[in-house]
């Protein structure tokens, strides 16, 4: 027989639960937008659609496979944002991918192609606008002059540093993507300015170039010529390995940052690369790659306590750890860029040799900058580059009526099981009133919590998820009261009862909670689409269900079994019980005499 010795506290318990019920309202109303409405989902709110068009370094058809490799990889990118709602599909040599809301830039950072590089920095230049004369100049001097020496802008602050706790305090300001102040000036023997002491000229116009030199950039590309020969053309004009070339693609890149690369993703890493800062304040002249994003064995993000900004962590494999360590340690005091997909998004300098094969890209991230970076890092580079249309807005596949009439679904189902409580088990039935509000309220914070931190969306399925849970947690209050009943039955008073029959029932309800939340478990993580909203709100409301029944049904029965009102039959609606324990009890009495 289970003992019911053990001193009881509901008021502990009950305490408890208000504590996390308000700081959860306390979550929702003081963070982020402040306001308490759940993310609704395509087929509810509508949504946007990005269509990515698959291109080639030398503009064939891209393969199916190379197709379905990238969706697999996008598809993984989009469960790294959490459950987002998402969906992304091909569609002939396209990858349409659809997003809840009508806010397009999260589907277009899903499409990057994030071949990432790692490169030293030549030199780095500010961005000029088109027109300005500061432009046409070239960086410093004429092109007969020595080669540009290794290292960039001897002011520029030491942001890389060993991912490690005992890590030296690094300065804020990555140039790549507009840091803060920067750091005291490294001096000018370390990493010299190329072309110290030549002015510079103002360019004559180019003349017409020699047979098997590249065409110099006459001005924006042609519109109409054909994708392979416009990369080409850039590779020729930006990855040269001639010195004059690399002046002249500095000036003239530095005019055009705000357009669209058509090199994105389809440079040669063999060779160097003038191009841009993802801010478009930079332009740098990089030399060739030490290492790939291959090399990297995964990526977070998180928040550097020591500086309070954001920062993407980076662990490398074993092979990558070794090019890392020795590339650090022979270019202490130089600048090293990150590209991702052609563009500069962070170039910090290597303040000391960094072993162990972690590191920091640091710069001014925000949370979700840097956890996009880290998602795309994290799970690969696409086979192919991609270049994103307009975003186009959806229509709900199901609409505002569709939700409605889920919820007035659930609020029939809801008192529907309070009636029959109520009328069933009277007292007991109002306890269990007000455990389902309380879970109901518990729920839809965390719903909105949930959209808010890791995007979340509620969707049709989820709203059936949500129902289920209501007869789930029902059974649970069934299951304790019936114990109750056992213990009367038995002879006990309702005072002697209720401790015992939850000692009995505890057991009971979380072996079948648990063998619920493992089904919704094993639905979620097999499952695709909808139906995985489904399995996580069926999950969410299994764990509220074990919550409440403890700290907020099991106290209320607790003390309600103290009062000599409430225990009165006409009251709890157990007289009928009564009455067959008292039987019970004098069919036993005459048997014995």
């Amino acid at each position: 027989m289970a003992s019911s010795s053990a001193p009881v506290h509901p008021a502990r318990y009950l305490t408890l639960f208000l504590v996390l019920l308000i700081g959860v309202y306390l979550l929702v109303f003081l963070t982020g937008d402040k306001k308490a409405e759940p993310k609704l989902g395509i087929d509810l709110q509508g949504g946007t659609r990005v269509t990515l068009t698959a291109r080639t370094p030398d503009g064939s058809k891209p393969s199916r496979e190379s197709l379905l490799q990238a969706q697999e990889i996008i598809s993984s990118r989009v469960d790294g944002l959490g459950v987002s709602g998402s969906e992304v599909i091909i569609d002939g040599d396209n990858l349409v991918i659809t997003v809840p809301g009508d806010d397009g830039s999260e589907a277009r950072s899903l499409g990057q192609t994030a071949r990432l590089y790692i490169r030293p920095v030549i030199h780095a230049m500010p961005a000029q606008a088109p027109g300005d004369p500061a432009a046409q100049a070239p960086p410093g001097g004429a092109p007969g002059l020595p080669g540009l020496a290794p290292g960039g802008d001897p002011g520029a602050p030491p942001l890389i540093a060993p991912a490690e706790p005992e890590a030296p305090i690094r300065t804020p300001g990555d140039p790549a993507t507009g840091g803060g102040a920067p750091a005291a000036p490294v001096p000018p023997a370390s990493q010299p300015r190329p072309y110290p002491l030549e002015p510079a000229p103002t360019p004559a116009p180019t003349p017409a170039p020699a047979p098997g030199q590249p065409q110099a950039p006459p001005g924006a590309p042609d519109e109409e010529a054909d994708l392979a020969q416009r990369i080409a053309d850039e590779k020729q004009l930006r990855q040269s390995t001639d010195q004059s070339i690399q002046l002249l693609a500095l000036q003239f890149q530095a005019t055009r940052c705000n357009e669209e690369d058509v090199l994105a993703g389809n440079d040669d890493p063999n060779l160097p690369l003038v191009t841009c800062s993802v801010d478009h304040n930079t332009v740098y002249l990089l030399d060739k790659s030490i290492m790939s994003g291959e090399e990297i064995k995964t990526a977070g993000s998180g928040l550097d306590q020591q500086r309070g900004d954001y920062v993407v962590d980076v662990e490398f494999k074993s092979a990558g750890s070794k090019i890392w360590a020795d590339f650090t340690a022979a270019n202490v005091g130089t600048q090293t860029a990150f590209t991702l997909d052609s563009q500069v998004v962070s170039a910090p300098e290597i303040q000391e040799a960094i072993p162990g094969g972690r590191t920091q890209i640091t710069g001014q991230f925000t949370d979700s900058s840097a956890r996009e970076l880290a998602n795309v890092l994290k799970y690969g580079s696409l086979p192919l580059s991609f270049e994103s249309s307009e975003a186009e807005t959806v229509s709900a596949t199901l609409g505002l009526t569709s939700l409605k009439a889920g919820l007035i679904a659930g609020a029939v189902g809801l008192a529907l099981v309070l009636v029959y409580a109520l009328l069933y088990y009277r007292v007991l039935g109002l306890l269990t009133a007000l455990s389902l509000i309380l879970a109901g309220a518990m729920a839809y914070a965390l719903l909105v919590l949930l959209g808010r931190y890791i995007n979340y969306t509620l969707d049709l399925a989820g709203i059936a998820g949500l129902i289920i849970g209501i007869g789930t947690t029902a059974d649970s209050f069934v299951v304790f009261f019936e114990r109750i009943k056992d213990e009367i039955r038995e002879g006990r008073s309702y005072r002697s009862a209720v401790p015992r029959g939850w000692a009995r029932a505890r057991k009971t309800i979380l072996s079948g909670n648990a063998v619920t939340f493992l089904a919704a478990a094993v639905l979620y993580f097999l499952a695709v689409g909808q139906v995985k909203g489904f399995a996580f709100t069926l999950g969410l409301t299994t764990i509220l269900d074990v919550l409440v029944v403890f700290l907020v049904t099991w106290p209320l029965v607790y003390l309600s079994s103290k009062s000599a009102t409430l225990a009165k039959p006409a009251f709890n609606g157990l007289g009928a019980v009564q009455q067959i324990a008292r039987e019970r009890r004098a069919v036993h009495s005459t048997g014995r005499g």
